[in-house]
């Protein structure tokens, strides 16, 4: 989602990770299933998690909700439904 052409500074790109692996936009705003649409992750059988410092927001009940985003963030996805027993 890169849209420079548009006016947009690259300064405005802000980068963060979903599971480890880095993503970007120039979006100000994005819901947990535009993240994890960007991410490749199935959002109808998963939900998305924000991990700041020590602390885990969880988005599953929110899957709509805007986040301001912000440079250096880190979500992670989780299944939803019970996690299998190994």
């Amino acid at each position: 989602m890169n849209m420079s052409e548009g006016g947009q500074k690259k300064d405005d790109v802000v980068h963060y990770m979903v599971d480890d692996e880095p993503e970007s936009t120039d979006e100000k705003f994005l819901t947990p299933v535009d993240i994890m649409r960007e991410a490749g992750v199935d959002p109808e059988s998963n939900y998305l998690v924000d991990i700041t410092g020590n602390h885990e927001k969880s988005y599953k009940d929110e899957p709509q909700k805007k986040i301001h985003m912000k440079d250096g963030m880190k979500f992670v996805t989780r299944p939803i439904g019970p996690m299998p027993v190994s």
